[in-house]
């Protein structure tokens, strides 16, 4: 199976690097505090930013609490590293888009992305969309409308490599094509799925258009 497009528009946690570890971590202490269902609150987290995962599960909470508790988790976060490693794949695909329309779309600030991508030893994309540039956290399609026109691209022109629910929904929301990577993907039609990146080859061609080629 085979995608085009012209441009790239790719998530972090989950897609890129793996930091399930320190998410795990931190969300189960903050659960502790709210005395909140570790679990409930584990199955709700990804792809949102903190603040809109905390008024989900608390919906009568204010928002000035949120906000401030949301900058607390960033602050674990970005201070907690261990276990923090690339999605198998993650680094030679990273690279085979050197020169090519890409960006970074993530629900995580510009501290948090930068040291979770360091970790990772990835190289930042040039143009990247992260929570400080967003009103509306995923699934929200701003961050991925932002990132296109950034990079110069329709939306339609774009597809979106993401591991979350809220994540895909923003993919669809924006009208772009949407590959799902790992299993947390693969209960939401994707347009396509891979078990992680070492599945997906990127060609470009003559055109300027690139290629994703998807192996077994």
């Amino acid at each position: 199976m085979s995608l085009t497009a012209r441009a790239l528009l790719l998530d972090m946690d989950g897609t890129l690097v793996n930091s399930d570890a320190v998410v795990e971590r931190c969300w189960r202490r903050w659960a502790a505090e709210q005395g909140l269902d570790a679990e409930r609150v584990l199955g709700i987290v990804h792809g949102r930013q903190g603040h809109a995962t905390m008024a989900v599960l608390l919906p009568d909470r204010p928002v000035e609490r949120n906000l401030a508790d949301n900058q607390r988790m960033l602050e674990w976060e970005t201070n907690d590293l261990d276990g923090v490693v690339p999605v198998p794949g993650a680094p030679a695909f990273v690279a085979s888009l050197a020169g090519l329309p890409h960006a970074l779309v993530t629900s995580a600030d510009k501290a948090l992305a930068t040291a979770r991508m360091g970790a990772a030893e990835l190289p930042m994309p040039r143009v990247r969309i992260t929570a400080e540039c967003v009103g509306a956290s995923k699934p929200d399609p701003e961050g991925f409308l932002k990132g296109a026109a950034e990079l110069g691209f329709a939306p339609a022109d774009c597809v979106v490599f993401e591991d979350s629910e809220v994540g895909i929904a923003a993919g669809r929301a924006a009208g772009m094509r949407v590959v799902g990577v790992g299993a947390r993907a693969a209960a939401h039609a994707p347009d396509a799925h891979v078990r992680d990146l070492e599945q997906v080859r990127v060609e470009a061609l003559p055109d300027g258009t690139l290629r994703l080629n998807f192996t077994d």
